[in-house]
């Protein structure tokens, strides 16, 4: 598993998956949203932490800077 993912895309997956948090934690979402929101912002945070997205594989895609 090669790293596909700049520092950039995953701060702005971070970022997301903590507005989502807010936004379930304060009841802004619920039911059937929160449970996808949620479902996608688990998944924002695990490919982060990992810095490899499966989805660009298949689009032949890469966030990471030339050289690396």
């Amino acid at each position: 598993m090669k790293k596909n993912m700049g520092v950039i895309d995953r701060v702005i997956r971070i970022a997301l998956a903590i507005v989502i948090a807010i936004l379930y934690f304060t009841g802004q979402i619920s039911g059937t949203a929160a449970i996808i929101l949620g479902i996608i912002a688990a998944a924002f945070v695990i490919t982060s932490a990992i810095g490899f997205c499966p989805l660009y594989v298949p689009l032949k895609l890469s966030t990471m800077k030339k050289g690396k």
